[in-house]
């Protein structure tokens, strides 16, 4: 089973993946004329507006949710991984990902809220709804659905749970099965309770842990700080091939620095717009903005928190591709949250490693709520047809088996199912999104054109010739008049 996994990974990320993901964002990028610099006042402007309604999120809310999918074990155990196989040069390729990919999280996250619905009371959206309504392939969309639900219902889960466990035994001693029973009743308790719960619990949770975390590296790298620009110097040197003891691995720094920055950030993925259509808004670019900063958050601070933390105390090793050492500054310790841990403790003896453990916790733990209103959105997509309450919840218990499955088995094999899911995703929605962006910068031009003119923008689809976005079509519908009282309200603070 694991060599299947194995071989189904080198096809899903052959090297035509790795480069789909940084040409598709420089594209974006170039296109959106790097929207992601031009606006980055305005990102952070929008996530503090607006406000909720009895259908939806705030965009707060909505960022937080995201934020919760994106902020976990991949930055952690992840970046440390990307060092091992690729060197301190995967990390340049982390940040050109995020970089680039602020844009692609922009178009996905601005498409899911012109195509998004109301479903049960609640808004709901993502690639399946935008490639049905805007690609008119329905069978793509519900190809899509499936392999979500089976990616972040089963597979996913198991790569959050099996860090959660490996660190919490490091620091505490605690066996993987008392971890795996905690884990499933803290699970159960919040996903039966909705999206909402699931929001309040995130908008809390992830902002004090993502700070929380910064806060400690930057000590760390404080107190290294003679070190820094030499850390600086090595990451960006190794990332071309030009500092001699990682010359040989380039490639591999191209491919795992892409491929963690993917994993982790998210961006273009088809997660994003999941939480993203939840938001409330006047207009579908506001929570397409916001969430192109949510890339910034995760990879440029917080994943690269975790690569300063390790390079800058030499703690972290780097393997070639056949498996001999290049570089070993951490002995005996695979490659994951232990190297965190071990970089850490010898910062902070008797708090470094129990801080981590503590920090993937709680980033690990939020990453498997976002997964599960991911697979619950698809389940709804799926049972506008079907209409079988059933399913969703089996997904319920389904997640809560893959979460304990994980906890117990082995992390190469979680890691490989994860990488898998990732994948096959990334691959759907990037085409998807590819064939759908000038929907997503029509909104953009008619939201810069509406600020223009001083107005607080309301979308209107009929006037920009976009066809099929049912929630905001027809203004003289209950859903739209709250859409102009929104945008009322929001100007007038």
């Amino acid at each position: 089973m694991n060599e299947l996994v194995s071989t189904l990974n080198g096809l899903v990320w052959s090297p035509a993946l790795i480069y789909l993901c940084l040409g598709v964002g420089l594209y974006f990028s170039v296109r959106g004329r790097f929207l992601q610099v031009r606006h980055f006042k305005e990102m952070i402007r929008l996530m503090f507006k607006g406000r909720t309604d009895e259908h939806g999120i705030t965009s707060f809310q909505a960022l937080t949710m995201t934020l919760a999918g994106r902020v976990g074990t991949g930055n952690i155990a992840g970046v440390a991984t990307a060092i091992t196989f690729g060197g301190p040069g995967a990390v340049f390729w982390m940040w050109m990902v995020a970089f680039l990919g602020a844009s692609s999280a922009f178009v996905e996250s601005t498409l899911g809220q012109v195509y998004k619905e109301k479903l049960n009371g609640e808004y709901r959206g993502g690639p399946a709804f935008y490639i049905e309504k805007g690609l008119g392939l329905k069978w793509y969309a519900w190809l899509f659905a499936v392999v979500t639900v089976f990616a972040c219902g089963l597979l996913l889960p198991g790569v959050q749970a099996n860090s959660i466990a490996s660190s919490v035994n490091t620091a505490f001693g605690i066996d993987p099965n008392v971890t795996a029973a905690v884990l499933a009743v803290l699970i159960g308790l919040i996903i039966f309770g909705g999206v909402k719960r699931i929001a309040h619990f995130t908008q809390v949770v992830v902002p004090f842990m993502a700070l929380g975390y910064i806060m400690v590296a930057l000590v760390i790298i404080l107190l290294n700080i003679e070190k820094l620009p030499e850390v600086v110097l090595l990451i960006v040197k190794s990332a071309f091939g030009l500092e001699a003891g990682f010359g040989a691995i380039v490639g591999m720094a191209i491919q795992w620095g892409v491929k963690r920055g993917v994993y982790s950030n998210e961006a273009g993925q088809g997660t994003g717009p999941h939480a993203s259509s939840a938001a409330a808004v006047s207009h579908p670019a506001k929570q397409g903005l916001v969430q192109g900063f949510s890339v910034y958050i995760d990879t440029l601070f917080v994943c690269s928190a975790t690569a300063f933390m390790l390079l800058i105390t030499g703690q972290y090793n780097v393997q070639a591709p056949d498996g001999s050492a290049m570089f070993t500054g951490i002995a005996g310790v695979a490659a994951g949250p232990g190297y965190v841990q071990t970089a850490m403790e010898n910062m902070m003896p008797g708090f470094g490693n129990a801080f981590v453990a503590i920090a993937l916790f709680f980033f690990a733990f939020t990453t498997i709520l976002a997964y599960y209103y991911i697979a619950e959105t698809n389940i709804a997509y799926i049972n506008r047809k079907v209409k079988r309450p059933i399913l969703t919840l089996l997904l319920k218990f389904g997640i809560i088996a893959a979460t304990v499955y994980g906890t117990v088995h082995t992390a190469t094999f979680a890691w490989d199912l994860g990488d898998l899911g990732v994948g096959l995703m990334a691959w759907l929605n990037i085409i998807a999104i590819v064939l759908m962006h000038k929907v997503a910068y029509k909104c953009l031009k008619d939201y810069e054109q509406q600020q223009d003119e001083g107005k607080d923008p309301v979308f209107h689809p009929e006037k920009l010739g976009i066809k099929n976005a049912d929630y905001w079509g027809g203004h003289t519908s209950e859903d739209n008049l709250e859409v102009e009282k929104l945008s009322g309200e929001t100007s007038q603070r």
